[in-house]
């Protein structure tokens, strides 16, 4: 059984047990998940680990999440091994320099040395921890699975199969910010930060197995990456219907619009967002903009803000609890993805899924995601001020676009994104890599 182009589907009702049994084969199966950044409040490399490793265990696996810190947040049954860097980039205090007794070892030192020249050293020195910790517990998993760290101490032996999703290539948000660089020595600031973009194509390349979320990103990787299409499996992720599902109890709060985005980063395209925003103003001036992230005191985003007047009309929230961001949605009018580029968009599938419609760009695979334009959605250019506020005025002032688009995109995400088929979808690549290790060997060798 292959996982390539697995379709989602939705848990199968009340009477569905917590912990079925994988179709895909006949024992469970030991897993070490990897990820070298789990932060759950802030990009989809936590929510992926969270969610994929909660319905692995449901389906009767034994899973062992791996992970450094920011550390993910996990549900009840799956256990969490800390392999702590230095945390040099933590809040309140990023790029920190540490002190002489936090000093553990040369990878220590590894990972400050590269900070200070002004690259990023985690993906590496994750790499090569991880390769030392699961050294000393070789024998215990059938599988590893790592969670893009793309690092050159997974190249090792390490004494089960590896299996390695690449939600897209991270030189996509290299080139997109290096084009939004406005000068010279930022450009040359922007190349030292993603200098491990090489190590991660050298690894990428030799990597047995490979998975990703959507065909689009497949693309980008054979691409970008130059990894043989044969060896890139698309398995579709998705959303928590349960948690993520309408709720009429929940006020919708008159002309409020909600993203997820991180202010500084050009690839989410906030900016673009709030020049359609002050556009939108003009017909409905009760339109205003919430967004998940954190608040940039500097900027695109904050001069745009400052330019138009709107500061009492985009506010930002960061850490809310799960319960308390669905709520949010669900009182949304509009929920917006402005990005640039996309591997998958999870905000989009779990907006979908509480029935809020929504507003997406066709940037990478958020069409795969959100469907067709004026269907599931309304579908707008990247890139585009223009065409953002033309569409979110279009829906604010159609009560019944509304109400078919959201009732349209919670049956797709139910029809095709849920991360129960997710698992079953990893699952079976788990077991190709085990069958393919077994037939040639650890050195790939028959």
């Amino acid at each position: 059984m292959t996982a390539e182009a697995i379709e989602s589907g939705p848990r199968t009702g009340p009477g569905t047990s917590d912990t079925d049994a994988d179709p895909a084969g006949d024992r469970p199966l030991r897993i070490a998940l990897l990820t070298y950044k789990g932060n759950p409040f802030c990009g989809g490399q936590g929510v992926y680990v969270r969610h994929l490793a909660r319905e692995l265990a449901r389906l009767g696996h034994s899973v062992e999440v791996i992970g450094a810190q920011p550390y993910p947040v996990l549900d009840e049954g799956v256990p969490l091994t800390e392999l702590p860097s230095l945390d040099l980039y933590r809040h309140p205090d990023p790029f920190r320099t540490p002190k002489r007794g936090e000093y553990r070892d040369w990878i220590d030192a590894a990972e400050v040395a590269t900070m200070w020249t002004g690259g990023f050293p985690e993906p590496l020195t994750f790499s090569l921890r991880a390769r030392r910790h699961l050294a000393a517990r070789r024998g215990e998993f059938d599988v590893i699975h790592d969670n893009q760290t793309l690092g050159y101490g997974l190249l090792a032996d390490l004494g089960a199969p590896l299996v390695t999703t690449i939600h897209h290539p991270i030189t996509v948000d290299r080139q997109l910010d290096l084009d939004a660089a406005p000068t010279r020595r930022r450009r040359a600031s922007v190349r030292r930060w993603y200098a491990f973009t090489r190590m991660q194509k050298r690894v990428a390349r030799r990597l047995p197995s490979v998975l990703t979320v959507s065909g689009s990103s497949k693309q980008e990787i054979v691409e970008h990456l130059g990894v043989s299409p044969g060896r890139v499996h698309v398995v579709h992720i998705g959303a928590d219907t349960d948690l993520w599902s309408p709720d009429p109890e929940v006020a919708e709060v008159e002309g409020r619009i909600v993203t997820t985005s991180s202010a500084d980063v050009p690839l989410k395209g906030l900016v673009h967002l709030v020049e359609a925003l002050a556009e939108v103003r003009t017909g409905h001036p009760a339109a205003h903009l919430v967004v998940v992230g954190r608040r940039a005191e500097d900027g695109p985003v904050a001069q745009a803000i400052e330019r138009h007047g709107l500061g009492d009309a985009v506010e930002f929230v960061k850490g809310i609890s799960d319960a308390e961001l669905v709520d949010l949605v669900r009182s949304a009018r509009i929920a917006c993805v402005p990005s640039l580029y996309e591997g998958f968009s999870l905000p989009a599938a779990e907006a979908m899924a509480t029935g809020t419609p929504l507003v997406a760009t066709t940037g990478g695979a958020i069409p795969e995601v959100a469907g067709p334009d004026g269907e599931t959605c309304l579908a707008v250019p990247p890139a585009d001020a223009g065409a953002l506020a033309e569409a979110l005025g279009r829906l604010l002032g159609d009560a019944e676009l509304r109400e078919r688009l959201g009732a349209a995109g919670r049956a797709r995400v139910l029809a095709r994104f849920t991360w129960k088929q997710a698992a079953i979808g990893t699952a079976a690549l788990y077991r190709e890599a085990i069958a393919a290790r077994a037939a040639t060997g650890p050195d790939g060798r028959r």
